[in-house]
């Protein structure tokens, strides 16, 4: 069975464990049939940033920066909250390619339409 899923992350360097588990999650789950989409809250917006998940690495993890590469390979899709990149100064043209702008309602919607929220 297709299943879509959801994933919600607000943390980056502020918390890299918390990080690196939402992003391997987010990594196994892009492996199966489906879409999987993260959405990015807080200072975990910056992982769909060029250089946001530069550096990032917790022992006996892969690092951030290669489930990142991983996930987007798979075709993970990035949905980064807009009004947090507001206030960050973040614009859509600091977003790697497979990143959006995208708000509450992107995130309803995809719910709506038989997405599966994970964390």
């Amino acid at each position: 069975m297709t299943q879509n899923i959801l994933i919600n992350n607000s943390h980056g360097r502020d918390d890299i464990e918390k990080a690196t588990i939402a992003m391997t999650i987010a990594n196994v789950a892009s492996s199966k049939d489906g879409q999987t989409m993260m959405f990015l809250t807080g200072q975990g917006i910056y992982l769909a940033t060029k250089d946001g998940s530069d550096g990032m690495h917790l022992k006996g993890y892969r690092s951030v920066g290669e489930l990142r590469d991983s996930y987007v390979a798979n075709g993970g899709r990035f949905w980064v909250c807009k009004a947090c990149a507001d206030a960050y100064g973040l614009t859509a043209d600091d977003l790697i390619e497979c990143a959006a702008l995208a708000g509450a309602s992107d995130t309803i919607a995809y719910l709506q339409n038989g997405g599966q929220l994970l964390m």
